[in-house]
């Protein structure tokens, strides 16, 4: 049997929502003042899954602890997803130095510039026993040092973090519990001025689970059942690269990742509007669906841009490559030295929110097409979004040069064969 690919986005208006901004800055700082860095989220999904509990859904967590929530709609399949991750970048320890402090290295990708200076929580195998600390420079004392504290150069094996307790030895590191392995998380510390700006280590996705949860509760609180069902996946490895590799099945036909977005020259992102991604390092992100949420804020009168990021990946690029098939996007509130001393504005974590309630209000990109993974030719909706003229294989010929026969040449020498 044919089907009938349709129009993308066919079916009720959706209606731009109120989000509960107090609650949204709530959960921002609550889960900001949790550690947890890739390897170590576990606290952080528990606090997740409870808000989202309380907002009346029902949720899984998988083996690893990856969270799969799910907001029931008009039909059950195919469905779709909003991904976020729980997991920040951090440090680990790697060796017990003479000096009494820690040699560290990065987990995820980060500078040790944006490293030195940070106040770090360092946790032992015994849960009852944390220590705290600072990442310093090898040469930390400009006193000591002059003009080489300038010139020491920038690295990991640059950097060292000194415990605040009275130790001044690697025997010393062990009795207090510290062994190779321990990881090290950078404290948040983080601060909402008056002015509305957000400024922490870890908005990077942090801010991101807030926008998300408070998308579901606006759509929530307004009674809306969507004509989809939508699952919030709360991954907890994205800053490793394979965040969203499971937690999902075939059955999701497309998937939101919210994330940061680059702000800094050259870019186009922007820290009071919700940022649309066409392009990061692994390529473009859909076409369909990436015009689709762009639409969506034109009509709605949300604040955005888009913008292209080079030194950038998300979720969507472990569920694609993990063989989800599946339609990407990517949103992000703007943050301002990402990775290092982040900065974001309430606006932009409210437009990303408003823009992902308008978007569980809407059918599938493609309703009926989208229903399955594979389907014929002849269903394709390739002239849906992007007109395309297509010609009679026989006939397609390169533009003709200077030599060339044009077509009402060819016509001529069809009719009248020599």
């Amino acid at each position: 049997m044919t089907r009938a690919a349709g129009r993308p986005d066919d079916g009720p208006v959706p209606v731009r929502l109120e989000v509960d901004m107090d609650y949204v800055q709530r959960v921002l700082l609550h889960l900001l003042r949790i550690p947890s860095p890739t390897g170590r989220t576990d606290e952080a999904v528990q606090y997740i899954g409870e808000e989202i509990r309380a907002l009346g859904m029902d949720l899984i967590v998988t083996r690893r602890g990856l969270l799969n929530a799910v907001l029931p709609g008009l039909r059950a399949r195919p469905d779709r997803a909003i991904a976020v991750h729980a997991d920040t970048i951090g440090c680990m320890v790697t060796r017990l130095k003479d000096n009494g402090r820690l040699e560290v290295t990065q987990v995820g990708t980060h500078s040790a510039r944006f490293a030195e200076g940070a106040r770090v929580t360092i946790f032992t195998d015994d849960a009852h026993r944390t220590y705290t600390g600072t990442v310093l420079p090898l040469k930390a004392s400009g006193h000591q040092y002059g003009d080489e504290v300038d010139t020491q150069g920038v690295g990991w094996p640059i950097v060292e973090v000194r415990v605040d307790e009275r130790v001044h030895d690697a025997d010393g590191l062990r009795e207090l519990g510290l062994q190779v392995g321990d990881h090290v998380a950078l404290d948040a510390n983080p601060v909402i001025t008056p002015s509305g700006f957000v400024v922490s280590r870890h908005l990077d996705d942090k801010a991101g689970v807030a926008a998300a949860l408070g998308a579901f509760k606006a759509v929530l609180d307004a009674g809306v059942v969507p004509m989809v069902g939508a699952h919030l996946l709360v991954t907890i490895a994205e800053e490793v690269g394979h965040g969203a590799t499971h937690g999902l099945d075939k059955d999701v036909a497309e998937m939101i990742a919210v994330d940061n977005a680059v702000v800094a020259p050259g870019q186009q992102s922007r820290e009071d509007c919700v940022n649309i991604a066409m392009l990061d390092m692994t390529g473009p992100f859909d076409y369909h669906f990436s015009r689709k949420l762009l639409a969506l804020a034109q009509d709605h009168g949300v604040p955005h841009t888009r913008d292209t990021y080079r030194h950038y990946r998300s979720d969507a690029a472990s569920a694609v490559e993990a063989g989800l098939e599946m339609r990407t996007a990517l949103v992000g509130f703007g943050v301002d030295s990402s990775h290092g001393h982040e900065r974001t504005h309430l606006e932009s974590v409210q437009a990303v929110a408003e823009l992902l309630a308008l978007y569980l209000q809407t059918d599938l990109t493609f309703p009926e097409w989208d229903r399955d993974e594979r389907g014929p030719l002849e269903d394709f909706p390739s002239r849906s979004v992007q007109p395309v003229v297509l010609h009679d294989p026989a006939r397609v010929h390169e533009p003709h040069g200077p030599h060339e026969a044009t077509d009402a040449q060819l016509d001529e020498a069809e009719a009248h064969p020599t």
